[in-house]
């Protein structure tokens, strides 16, 4: 009966729409019947890393990864893998988009000697490399490799099509893994300076594919070590394909003070307006939290931030040398985007004017970002009772026991979260460029931020909050325009917690600001805090903890699931640059230190903390004065 019932009523509308052709389904009103045809802003926030190794990197495949790319990607994609040390690994939840991003020095030398290949086992450096392994002397072929490669020149350059093979197979994982709408695979590398053993190291990262990728080999510190080499080949690439680019540095925090330094590389000259703009071009992002520390702020830079001090490396560097505290100003992120404004005054462009994400940096193939899942950062420090696990050294090597990293002091972090329409290369790569992009420490916090003159409190719970967001305003990434009235600038926030994670307890707005002396100041105001008030500009009252670090379980009983903020800039001065950025803080739970004393029975290290509260960071919001 049913069905007769519908096939009348469907040949009922079919005779009525033949005999009516000018009559539309829906009746004309303000527009179209439904209200999101015309919807072309960014409605979901997507998940990665765009900073994975895998056995293709010298120093991932030389020291015990033998996971390739493939493994990488159908573990970031959600699948069950063996880690290289035997141990079964999956993700909570899978990835939307992954960068596998090995190293471009001596790409895939790893590979290529499990497999004995004969072009370079022709090479003196080759056979020298094979003698080790078949020796079962893999700490002697890392000594020739370590050697080799600081030295400047690249023993392999000559071999032809090498390079060339392992770069298509590393594009051919890419285009293998990538399913536009499901899961994005971008193709990228790392470019790898050390200059003077400085870090000095940026992912590049292709909005196209393989056709386009695989008409070159990736730039490595073999070819230079200066970045402005780097963004001449970036461009010379994008004008021989039509294909785009960028940068993503990290870790300045081992730089010795020359990641966001004053003068080019190398030299006492001073930072001019080309180098300003083609730096704002080429690198509008900066990874701001990974395995090796956190780089958003430091303590003697921000000392009234009660959260700057967070998972901090700031002993040594790569090498054995010491860290210096005039390095340190040059080093954080927060310092560089304030005197980026300072540039901007004297040289009409902003050479720091960066986006923030996070990554891994793991040299695993595994991008595992959580405190309960954390597999360390190469093989040997995968999940183990060896007491290799804390106490292997991991920075400062072979230095003094005072500028020494152990690997209890190796983060869990991060992950990168992008603002996009869909989840293909180029609605990814795309937000990446806009800065319209966010970084966590792990965990999987939404964040949303829009600034603006006409915000109200009343914005909050609208149920359109993004679409009046950028019908009112700009989000995170962008520049707020100049009110014709020197309104101060209002700003809507709105924070979910990881669905499996914990209650956040705060939201920050941090604000940075040029004087008109050209000196620069910071802020940070509390604008939504879980169960307490606020009391000039900041929370009323600590956080508690609910950390049992005996059983390395937490509970949720204080926090808030979402807290949402209005906040107009009390402090605000029409004529003076600012920019301010959105941190969100979860509440204490176990680190990974505390969740392995629990499983393998063992005791923490000395010092480290039982609990972290992990933490998200927007890119920042620019104000700029006409002028």
């Amino acid at each position: 009966m049913k069905y007769s019932l519908l096939c009348a009523l469907t040949f009922g509308l079919a005779a009525s729409a033949a005999a009516q052709d000018d009559v539309p389904f829906a009746v004309p009103g303000s527009g179209a019947y439904s209200p999101y045809t015309v919807d072309s802003f960014p409605n979901r926030v997507l998940f990665g890393d765009t900073h994975l190794h895998t056995a293709f990197s010298a120093d991932a495949g030389l020291i015990g990864n033998t996971l390739g790319p493939d493994e990488a990607y159908r573990f970031a994609k959600g699948e069950a893998v063996r880690s290289s040390t035997g141990v079964p690994a999956r993700l909570q939840r899978p990835l939307d988009f992954l960068v596998v991003s090995d190293h471009a020095e001596n790409l895939g030398i790893a590979p290529l000697l499990a497999e004995r290949d004969p072009r370079l086992a022709s090479t003196d450096y080759g056979a020298s490399l094979i003698a080790r392994m078949e020796a079962n002397d893999p700490a002697g072929a890392w000594e020739i490799f370590s050697v080799t490669k600081a030295s400047g020149v690249d023993p392999l350059v000559e071999v032809d099509g090498l390079y060339e093979s392992i770069w298509a197979r590393i594009t051919k994982a890419a285009e293998m893994h990538n399913e536009p709408g499901v899961f994005t695979a971008l193709i990228g590398f790392e470019w790898t300076s050390t200059y003077q053993r400085s870090n000095l190291h940026r992912n590049v990262i292709f909005r196209g594919g393989k056709e386009t990728a695989d008409t070159i080999v990736p730039f490595s510190q073999y070819d230079s070590a200066d970045p402005e080499d780097l963004w001449a080949w970036m461009a010379q690439y994008e004008a021989d394909t039509g294909d785009r680019l960028l940068a993503i540095p990290h870790n300045g925090n081992l730089s010795n003070g020359l990641m966001f330094d004053d003068v080019k590389l190398g030299s006492d000259t001073p930072l001019d307006a080309d180098y300003a703009k083609r730096r704002a071009r080429w690198e509008p992002l900066y990874e701001v939290t990974q395995m090796k520390g956190d780089g958003e702020a430091h303590p003697l830079l921000s000392p009234d931030d009660a959260f700057a001090d967070f998972e901090t490396w700031d002993k040594g560097q790569l090498g054995p040398a010491p860290k210096t505290p005039d390095m340190i100003p040059r080093e954080y992120a927060r310092e560089a985007l304030k005197r980026g404004l300072a540039y901007e005054r004297e040289l009409g462009t902003n050479p720091f004017k960066f986006g923030m994400v996070g990554s891994t940096d793991s040299h695993t193939s595994l991008s595992t970002a959580t405190e309960n899942n954390f597999f360390g950062k190469v093989a040997a420090l995968e999940p183990t009772a060896d007491p290799i696990r804390f106490e292997e050294v991991v920075g400062g090597i072979g230095g003094e026991e005072d500028v020494a990293q152990y690997a209890w002091q190796t983060s869990a972090s991060g992950l990168a979260a992008v603002w996009a329409r869909e989840n293909t290369r180029e609605a990814v790569w795309d937000a990446l460029k806009r800065r319209e992009v966010y970084a966590t420490t792990g965990t999987r916090i939404r964040v949303r931020v829009f600034a603006g003159y006409d915000f109200t409190a009343s914005d909050l719970p609208r149920s359109d909050f993004a679409a009046h967001g950028y019908e009112t305003g700009v989000p995170m990434g962008a520049d707020l325009p100049v009110d014709a009235d020197n309104r101060p600038p209002r700003f809507v926030i709105r924070a979910l917690r990881d669905p499996d994670g914990a209650n956040l307890d705060r939201i920050q707005v941090v604000k940075g600001w040029l004087n008109a002396d050209s000196t620069t100041e910071e802020r940070i105001y509390d604008i939504a805090c879980a169960d307490r008030e606020i009391v000039g500009g900041a929370c009323d009252g600590g956080v508690g903890n609910t950390v049992n670090a005996a059983e390395a379980t937490w509970t949720n009983d204080i926090g808030r699931p979402i807290l949402n903020g209005y906040w107009e800039d009390p402090d605000f001065d029409p004529t003076l640059p600012a920019f301010y950025y959105v941190r969100v803080v979860e509440i204490p739970t176990p680190r990974w230190t505390t969740y392995d004393a629990k499983f393998f029975n063992v005791e923490a290290p000395e010092g480290a903390p039982a609990s972290i509260q992990e933490r998200a960071y927007t890119s920042p919001i620019w104000y700029t004065p006409e002028g």
